[in-house]
């Protein structure tokens, strides 16, 4: 027996690997497994539930702290290439519950929404895998210990050469709506190893956004450090704090 597992995260390519599952096992093999950094969107946290009330699928959510915990842990804010946040608080946790998952179930594939055209970075990393094929987690992700694959986990990417326009076809509007509210990519919101455009956007979106904002400056006064990386960035957030930080007030 086969059990699948999809990391879910709320963002559209998660999403298409659980709708492909759901198309082709029996839902009661199909487990959905959501990471909680305790900094995502309202709207997101519903969207997970929800889609696995729209594919019949069982969704388990597990956290490993905060964003914000991970911040002041490390005196710092993530970045690109150290992204502390998704280490400890997705890959880590993930690991973990797959290591007791396959003492139970030791037949399970995981499905990964990874798409080469995300990113070169990307298209360079997975150049050499094939969407249909199974392969040991640290094949995949060389974070992954090989000791998952001696139990029994193998990795898949059902959606590598996927275009993001073809994940929007496939889910057919069943995706998160802050898609349609000018957002590209989705999950912690905002994440705070994004481009400070991005940023600014999200801090700028809603009441919700105002608050993570008003987070944020607090963690720069516990840490030191800013939350913005560019010239631009780090200007205006420094007059949006000169001005009596406007776009916090609620």
């Amino acid at each position: 027996m086969v059990k699948i597992v999809v990391p879910v995260s709320g963002g559209k390519d998660s999403q298409a690997c659980l709708k492909l599952a759901s198309q082709q096992y029996p839902k009661e093999d199909i487990l959905g497994l959501f990471c909680d950094t305790q900094w995502e969107h309202p709207a997101t946290y519903r969207h997970v539930e929800n889609i696995g009330n729209i594919y019949g699928v069982q969704i388990v959510t597990i956290t490993g702290g905060s964003v914000i915990d991970k911040v002041l842990k490390y005196s710092r804010f993530p970045l690109g290439g150290s992204r502390f946040c998704t280490d400890e608080l997705k890959i880590r946790e993930t690991k973990l519950f797959l290591k007791e998952y396959s003492k139970t179930y030791k037949n399970v594939h995981v499905w990964y929404g990874m798409r080469s055209d995300e990113s070169p970075e990307r298209e360079k990393r997975y150049r050499h895998l094939a969407d249909e094929s199974l392969y040991f987690p640290h094949e995949v992700l060389k974070k992954y210990p090989k000791y998952l694959g001696k139990s029994g986990v193998r990795f898949k990417l059902p959606i590598l050469e996927w275009s993001s326009k073809e994940v929007f076809e496939f889910l057919n509007g069943e995706q998160n709506p802050l898609y349609s509210q000018g957002f590209d990519r989705v999950g912690c919101f905002p994440c705070l190893a994004s481009g400070d455009k991005w940023k600014h956007k999200a801090f700028e979106h809603d009441d919700f956004g105002k608050e993570q904002y008003q987070k944020v400056i607090w963690m720069e006064s516990q840490t030191g450090r800013s939350a913005f990386g560019s010239k631009s960035g780090k200007k205006k957030h420094e007059e949006n704090k000169s001005n009596g930080c406007a776009i916090c007030s609620i």
